[in-house]
Order: C-alpha cells, then structure tokens, then sequence
C-alpha cells in the first residue's frame, strides 16, 4: 500500500514543513520520510509552512536547514508559519546567520 504524504521537510533540522497540497484545519500532516503525524491547527495553503515543532518569540525559523525569518510570536505545532507571525532578518541577523551557517560545513 502507497503512502500518500501531504508536506514535505526539506531538512532533518528544519522546524516548518511546507505543505504540498491545501491542508484543512484538523486534518493530519504526514510529513514525506518521518514516521509521527501531526494535527494541523489552522488551513496551510498549498506551498505554505506550517510549524512542525514549537518556535517561541522571536525564535529562527529554520527551513532548508537555514535561518529564514525570525518568529514574531509563538508559534505552535501545527500552525501555519506566514507573514503574520515572521519578520525577516536584519541586517546583524542576517550576517550572522551566514556566519553560522559556514562554520557548520
């Protein structure tokens, strides 16, 4: 029997999954290659991110295993990650965020 997935995270150390289809608020997000399935809290347009683990305020948001914005509220799992509740980074974010990102190749 096939499984049939409805997210995909693009790095084991990401904290969002990005959904690959229109995801309904109570349906289950069946992440591609990891075993648990999660309650989606809130409607997740296709190609948008929802939480996959809690990210606090002020928190990275971590996809393709690097830092893409900076939370503006808590976010928990399940709930969709957007413009509402991340920033991007700033300028010192952003330097060190690379800065970090090469010391760990």
């Amino acid at each position: 029997m096939e499984m049939k997935y409805n997210a995909l995270k693009l790095n084991v150390n990401d904290n969002v999954a990005v959904a690959l289809t229109n995801i309904k608020a109570g349906e289950m997000l069946s992440i591609q290659g990891v075993d648990e399935k999660l309650k989606v809290e809130d409607a997740i347009a296709y190609g948008h991110k929802v939480a996959t683990a809690y990210i606090g305020h002020e928190e990275k948001v971590i996809k393709y295993g690097e830092c893409m914005g900076m939370s503006t509220a808590e976010i928990h799992p399940g709930h969709h990650v957007h413009v509402f509740n991340v920033r991007g980074l700033n300028e010192e974010e952003r330097l060190s965020s690379l800065k970090e990102h090469a010391v760990s190749i």
